[in-house]
């Protein structure tokens, strides 16, 4: 049994040290818990969101975002965030420099295109990122995530890596949701398609060792 963590979009533009930008609640809070997985893994991955000042999907005003877009990938409007250059493109304080993980991805570089998961570069997932065949190649068997945001990137890329046939821990301590709301459905939906939440250290540590237990 080899297992990966995955820090997705662990960036200060989802949290309030870019309040202007796309602050999840409580977002600044998760690096203990995704340093926490990391100390269960044999290899770590992360992601960041890298857009573009000249975005397609980019408004100026928060009332204006989450209206559908007739752009085959960027579906909704957001105002600009996680610019590369600037602090909210940054890694959250006490996590790794991206040239410090195994592999990492950045998404979402170009005008028109918005993806949501770290495993394909646009929407309908034609153009790998590399991080699935990664995977494959290093042998790995199972994924534990976390990240930023529950409702979106963190969802969309645990869908993904479920997909492709990994085992998927979603470590809850380490991701959170922009709604409550959002969270509470995105989470419905993983468990739906077999991911296995894990509220805590000790239960995410029952389920590495259930996992290993279910190898041959």
């Amino acid at each position: 049994m080899k297992i990966a963590s995955f820090d997705v979009d662990a960036q200060n533009g989802f949290t309030q040290h870019a309040a202007h930008e796309l602050p999840v609640p409580d977002g600044h809070s998760i690096v203990p818990a995704l340093n926490a997985m990391a100390h269960r893994a044999e290899l770590r991955l992360g992601s960041k969101d890298a857009h573009p000042v000249n975005a397609a999907w980019v408004v100026d005003e928060a009332s204006q975002m989450l209206q559908p877009l007739a752009l085959a990938n960027a579906d909704l409007t957001w105002v600009s965030h996680c610019v590369p250059g600037t602090p909210g493109f940054e890694l959250l304080p006490g996590l790794p420099e991206p040239i410090d993980y195994d592999y990492f991805v950045w998404k979402g570089v170009e005008p028109d295109l918005h993806p949501y998961g770290a495993c394909y570069h646009d929407l309908a997932e034609r153009r790998s990122t590399g991080v699935i065949e990664y995977l494959q190649v290093q042998g790995v068997d199972a994924v534990i995530v976390g990240g930023l945001a529950l409702d979106y990137c963190v969802r969309t890329t645990v869908m993904q890596l479920r997909r492709a046939g990994f085992e998927v821990l979603l470590y809850l301590p380490a991701c959170r949701a922009l709604s409550a709301q959002g969270g509470e459905s995105a989470c419905r939906e993983m468990t739906r398609a077999g991911v296995v939440p894990c509220a805590d250290e000790a239960e995410l540590d029952r389920q590495i060792a259930l996992l290993k237990e279910a190898r041959p």
